[in-house]
């Protein structure tokens, strides 16, 4: 169960991308968080596992409070939170098969993960995890070489392989064709009801929000202004939620703020 109170994010520029958001999250659900750009969507995910540091409020996985912990006790609890990135978070010269055993450092540590000396059964539960996400036959090839729709399935492969409690998915179609979308939002349906864990989604296709969510929470301007199912998600209140047309992207903010490189993101996710 995730719970989530008041939570606000400011930064030091004054710009307000979270205004007292709160929300509880569990069972096996999907949860799709839309809104316009800059409403402050990628802030709430990052905000969760503290990619982003909080101004104030509190988030609870179970009974952790994970605002409130060290350095140390983040580092260990964000084993349990799968994070999967719009822009894949992948080390592309590192093989598939590296790339999603990277999802356990948290466990493993770093020297024995850098001689790539894991456990074999990490290694065979890699395997059966790409073979679930359709990409066994490409462990061996560098991520380099894939398309888009296989890195997701890479970086959705590595967060599974974590075995958290909760799946985070920050935009995972916006660089995705149609039909490669509707696929990965699937998968992401499938691993929510086998693997018996809530999945939050930061979504701007609304139409496969509607489609593929149990719950929709609808964002503007910071505030949570809808909270409701899919079939509540009528046109009146699609109106209310993007009723604003922000000038300033906070969710691009976020992301200028917080994550340099793609490797910076692997390590924040499942520090040692």
């Amino acid at each position: 169960m995730l719970k989530i109170n008041d939570l606000v994010k400011v930064y030091p520029t004054g710009d307000r991308a979270l205004d007292g958001v709160s929300t509880t999250i569990g069972g096996n659900s999907i949860v799709a968080m839309i809104g316009p750009s800059g409403a402050g969507k990628s802030t709430f995910v990052r905000c969760i596992n503290r990619l982003v540091e909080p101004t104030s409020g509190q988030v609870w996985l179970d009974d952790v409070e994970i605002t409130s912990l060290s350095k140390n006790g983040l580092r260990r609890e964000r084993r349990n939170m799968g994070m999967v990135f719009q822009e894949y978070g992948l080390v592309e010269r590192l093989t598939v098969m590296e790339n999603v055993l990277s999802g356990r450092l948290g466990y493993t540590g770093f020297w024995k993960s850098f001689r790539r000396k894991y456990p074999k059964e990490d290694i065979q539960k890699a395997y059966a995890t790409l073979d679930r996400v359709g990409m066994l036959e490409m462990a061996d090839k560098r991520v380099d070489e894939l398309s888009g729709g296989q890195r997701q399935r890479v970086g959705i492969a590595r967060a599974v392989l974590q075995t958290p409690k909760l799946l985070l998915v920050d935009e995972p179609t916006s660089s995705l064709d149609p039909e490669t979308s509707r696929k990965v939002m699937e998968l992401l349906t499938e691993i929510a009801r086998e693997d018996d864990i809530p999945v939050l989604i930061n979504i701007h296709e609304v139409n496969l929000a509607e489609q593929f969510a149990d719950r929709i929470l609808g964002l503007s301007d910071g505030g949570l202004v809808f909270e409701g199912s899919t079939d509540e998600l009528d046109e009146s209140v699609k109106n209310k939620i993007y009723r604003s047309d922000n000038s300033q992207d906070q969710d691009d903010i976020s992301n200028d703020k917080t994550v340099v490189d793609e490797s910076t993101e692997i390590e924040s996710n499942v520090e040692l």
